[in-house]
């Protein structure tokens, strides 16, 4: 079974060689980002999004904000991240996303959506809540499309421009 997923590849020497080179080289700018982001921050882990982008996760946090940032690995670091949630901490129930920002479509929103699940089951926060706003309304189709795909429940209210989410773990 294995012996013929090989046999159907096909793609050619040249193309696999450029894969391992990029793996390559992503690998190594890993290990010297990691460098750098680690003299400002905690390291949360490594990922790879949809599209096979090597990512750092890492956070700043304190007892009533958390900040998840992500940097991918095909650039140096130089102190700035790729795409980064925002979140304050509402009571000891309830985690509230404030602004996801970075880069669309590159599944960075979706690798932070999973880390910041992580750190409220970490934390013992049963809710993830965040709000619609008229500023979103450009993009409101894709908000619901991203927190519903993220098995949050969306309500919009089109007429008012206006909408929440709720992430429940349970």
């Amino acid at each position: 079974m294995v012996q013929s997923a090989f046999l159907e590849d096909s793609r050619s020497k040249d193309e696999i060689r450029d894969k391992l080179d990029t793996l390559e080289i992503q690998l190594f700018r890993m290990q010297e980002n990691m460098k750098n982001i680690a003299r400002d921050a905690d390291i949360v882990g490594i990922d790879q999004t949809d599209h096979e982008e090597w990512v750092i996760i890492y956070e700043h946090k304190d007892a009533k904000t958390c900040q998840i940032m992500l940097h991918n690995c095909s650039k140096p670091y130089r102190g700035k991240w790729h795409s980064a949630i925002q979140a304050a901490y509402k009571g000891h129930q309830n985690l509230h996303i404030a602004d996801i920002k970075g880069e669309e479509n590159k599944g960075y929103g979706s690798v932070l959506m999973k880390h910041l699940k992580e750190e409220a089951r970490k934390d013992n926060v049963p809710f993830i809540t965040g709000d619609i706003v008229k500023r979103d309304f450009d993009h409101v189709k894709r908000l619901k499309h991203f927190y519903s795909k993220h098995y949050f429940d969306v309500t919009i209210d089109h007429e008012a421009q206006c909408g929440e989410i709720v992430w429940h773990d349970g």
